[in-house]
C-alpha cells in the first residue's frame, strides 16, 4: 500500500471514529450523509497530504512532551531510589557533591564505549560520585551477569566496585555468570557466599527496583545516565556528560 494511501486511511479513521463525538443530538449521521463524509474528507486529505505531516510531526511533539513530564516526575518522585548507592557498585568519591547514575548492560557495546568517558570524568573530577546501575536489557546473559555483579558487590570495598565493573565491561564477547563469576575469583571474592547471595533477596531486589526506575524513566536501553534534572541516552561522550555535571554543581540542573 503506498505510504500516501496509508497515512490518509490511517487520518480518515481518526476523523470518523471522532464523528459520532461531535454528534451528540438525538439524530446521528445517516449511512448516507456519513458516506458523504468519508468521501468529502478522503479527497481533501489526498488533495491536501502535508496537512498528514503536520499532523503527525505534532503527535510526535505531543508524545515526546509527554514523555519529558513522565521523565520529570519520576526523577522527582524517585530522587532517593535513585541516588542510594547501596545496593549498586560506586566510583569517584563516594561523599561527592554531584552524582551521575548510569544504567548499564555488561552486553552494551555503547556501555564498554562509554567506560573510557566515566573513567576521564573521575580522573578530572575529584568530587564526581558515580552509581552504575545494572539494567539487564539485552537478554538472559546479561541477567545472569548483573545478577553476580550485584552480589559480588556484598564483598566489595572502594574502589574495587569500579574495578569489577570495568573488568566486565572491558571483557570481549558475552559476558555471562560463568564469566562474571570467573572475575569475582580472580578478584579473590569468596565464592561459596556469593554462591549463596546470588539467591538471596538482596540481589532479586536491587535488579527489580533498577528495572522497575527504568521503566518509570522510559529508559528503552543503555547507557542512560541521570544527573541534575535530566535523563541523557546514549553514549554521548565525555563532554555532554562534563557540561552537565558542572552545571549541576553551578545551578542543580544539567541546563543552567
Amino acid at each position: 500500500m503506498p505510504a500516501r494511501t496509508l497515512l490518509s486511511g490511517l487520518a480518515l479513521a481518526l476523523v470518523l471514529t471522532a464523528v459520532p463525538a461531535a454528534a451528540q443530538g438525538p439524530a446521528p449521521f445517516s449511512p448516507e450523509q456519513r458516506r458523504a463524509i468519508e468521501g468529502i474528507v478522503k479527497d481533501y486529505l489526498l488533495q491536501n497530504p502535508e496537512i498528514l505531516q503536520e499532523v503527525f510531526a505534532e503527535l510526535e511533539k505531543r508524545q515526546a512532551d509527554a514523555q519529558k513530564t513522565a521523565q520529570a516526575q519520576a526523577l522527582q518522585g524517585e530522587r532517593a531510589r535513585l541516588f542510594d548507592s547501596s545496593r549498586d557498585h560506586v566510583a569517584g568519591n563516594p561523599q561527592g557533591d554531584v552524582t551521575l547514575v548510569e544504567f548499564t548492560d555488561y552486553n552494551c557495546g555503547f556501555c564498554k564505549r562509554a567506560l573510557g568517558d566515566i573513567r576521564a570524568l573521575i580522573k578530572a573530577d575529584p568530587k564526581l560520585k558515580v552509581i552504575f546501575k545494572d539494567f539487564p536489557v539485552l537478554g538472559p546473559a546479561s541477567v545472569e551477569a548483573a545478577r553476580v555483579s550485584t552480589a559480588a558487590r556484598l564483598q566489595l570495598k572502594g574502589d574495587k566496585q569500579f574495578e569489577f565493573h570495568a573488568r566486565l565491561m572491558e571483557t570481549r564477547g558475552q559476558v555471562n555468570a560463568e564469566r562474571a563469576m570467573a572475575v569475582a575469583k580472580e578478584m579473590g571474592l569468596d565464592m561459596a557466599r556469593l554462591q549463596k547471595d546470588l539467591d538471596g533477596p538482596e540481589v532479586r531486589e536491587a535488579i527489580a527496583t533498577n528495572v522497575q526506575l527504568g521503566d518509570k524513566l522510559g529508559l528503552t536501553g543503555t547507557p542512560a545516565f541521570i544527573v541534575g534534572d535530566e535523563v541523557i541516552f546514549g553514549a554521548v561522550g565525555v563532554d555532554p556528560l562534563r557540561r552537565a555535571v558542572d552545571n549541576t554543581r553551578k545551578c542543580g540542573k544539567a541546563t543552567c
